[in-house]
């Protein structure tokens, strides 16, 4: 896999200009696109510049973030706090983001998406309101193991980390396994589109456009 240096900015900019230019693979007119990558990634942060150069173009975006669609603790901890299995498969209602984000979004959809569903510090519903992405709008969703649900996403990014870097940037050391597993079962940098090695979160490069 060749890469190249580039900014953070740069990055933006560039995915920026090529969302632009898509059209919607199911013939629908939102636009999905995701940015994969383990919490120690920081996905969020490359997801929320991409959406402000997104802005700037005169698009519509929403920002969605999986750990907003987190199932209750007690179905997540059901087979202990530190289950990795249960982390890689059980920890994120994949139910909830078909239902709720990309269900709306589909050709006959009415564009009304849920933000987030459930609040993980207490425990309870968000209650949040359901916001309209109005047509021609492009939804950002990230977050980790999303290249292994067949979401319709129209780009993939994938931040890449070494398996060292992972290590050291990894708070939740219990939950190393499960992205030894999402390696091994999805293999993400070869089925995303776009791979950002991120071990030096000041000095990123990329693969380039597919």
């Amino acid at each position: 896999m060749e890469l190249e240096p580039i900014t953070w900015e740069r990055l933006a900019g560039t995915l920026a200009a090529h969302v632009d230019g898509l059209a919607p693979a199911d013939g629908g007119p939102w636009l999905k696109v995701a940015v994969d990558g383990a919490p120690a990634a920081r996905p969020g942060e490359p997801a929320a510049l991409l959406a402000e150069e997104l802005r700037l173009r005169g698009r519509a975006v929403m920002v969605v973030g999986t750990e907003g669609f987190l199932r209750p603790a007690s179905l997540r901890y059901e087979y202990g706090k530190e289950d990795p299995d249960a982390y890689y498969d059980g920890w994120v209602d994949t139910g909830a983001l078909w239902r709720e984000v990309f269900g709306p979004l589909e050709p006959d959809g009415d564009g009304r998406v849920l933000p987030d569903l459930w609040d993980p510090a207490t425990d309870r519903a968000t209650r949040s309101p359901y916001r309209m992405l109005a047509p021609g709008g492009v939804l950002v969703l990230h977050g980790p193991f999303l290249l292994g649900h067949w979401f319709p996403f129209d780009l993939t990014v994938h931040l890449r980390l070494s398996p060292g870097a992972l290590a050291r940037r990894t708070e939740r050391r219990w939950t190393l396994p499960a992205f030894a597993r999402y390696e091994d079962e999805v293999t993400p940098a070869e089925a995303a589109d776009v791979v950002v090695r991120a071990d030096d979160p000041r000095h990123p490069a990329w693969t380039g456009l597919p």
